[in-house]
């Protein structure tokens, strides 16, 4: 239990004050399975009158305003605005009370912030979003020296869970040979098994944003967190980030 009164996370970073954070869990919610019960993605086939509840549920709770995305494996990052759910994969912002969120089930939420708590990000990154350069678009879009920049890894299918096939780990070193070491050889001819928190780091330390938090909880194993390759018919929880107020 912690203070949002749920099993939900709060990121363990050293994030400046000011900076909030938080990981929904599939608890305290109303949907039904197989998306119970704290389901906050609109587009899974789950009742909308269910989601909607959760997500005022959410936003009663942090006393914050979740911006939503149409998230589709893209490297387009926005700035935030409320009430508007534009498609793209990561956003940011510098308005208090307003929060950057994603939705995922497997795939890389990464939370952003800079050091003097002016400027908050988050971006959605499964292995195309990382590949197609998600996290590199959403630190231009912050505008903030990466020095600066602050980064915490969410839960996602872990490198134990992840298995993808020998194109995924060529796309990756393709723009960076180091890359290989995140991608182990599966016990299948010709597959790996990926890591994407390795992949990140990488990605990151690229452009220069090495304080790099987080990492290690992997949504397949873990039954607090939704999994799409655990269950293909299944719901989404939020990482968010925002400014207090």
């Amino acid at each position: 239990m912690n203070a949002w009164g749920e099993d939900w996370l709060t990121p363990d970073w050293p994030a400046p004050a000011g900076v909030r954070a938080c990981v929904t869990t599939r608890r305290g919610g109303l949907s039904v399975a197989p998306f119970d019960s704290f389901n906050l993605g609109d587009h899974v086939g789950d009742d909308p009158a269910a989601v909607a509840c959760n997500r005022r549920h959410l936003q009663e709770v942090l006393g914050c305003q979740p911006v939503w995305l149409a998230q589709v494996h893209s490297s387009v990052a926005i700035e935030a605005a409320r009430g508007v759910c534009a498609t793209a994969d990561a956003s940011w912002s510098a308005v208090p009370g307003e929060a950057c969120t994603v939705l995922t089930a497997d795939c890389l939420p990464v939370l952003f912030c800079d050091r003097g708590a002016t400027r908050v990000a988050a971006a959605h990154a499964g292995w195309r979003g990382l590949a197609g350069g998600v996290l590199e678009a959403t630190l231009e879009a912050l505008a903030v020296p990466p020095d600066e920049v602050l980064a915490w890894l969410g839960p996602a299918i872990g490198p134990a869970s992840f298995e993808v096939g020998s194109e995924v780990r060529e796309a990756f070193l393709a723009q960076h040979a180091e890359a290989a070491v995140a991608f182990l050889p599966s016990h299948n001819p010709g597959r790996f098994m990926a890591d994407l928190y390795q992949l990140a780091r990488i990605r990151l330390a690229a452009v220069g944003v090495n304080a790099v938090y987080g990492g290690g909880l992997c949504t397949f194993s873990d039954p607090r967190f939704y999994s799409y390759r655990r269950a293909s018919r299944t719901g989404r929880f939020a990482s968010l980030i925002w400014l207090e107020p």
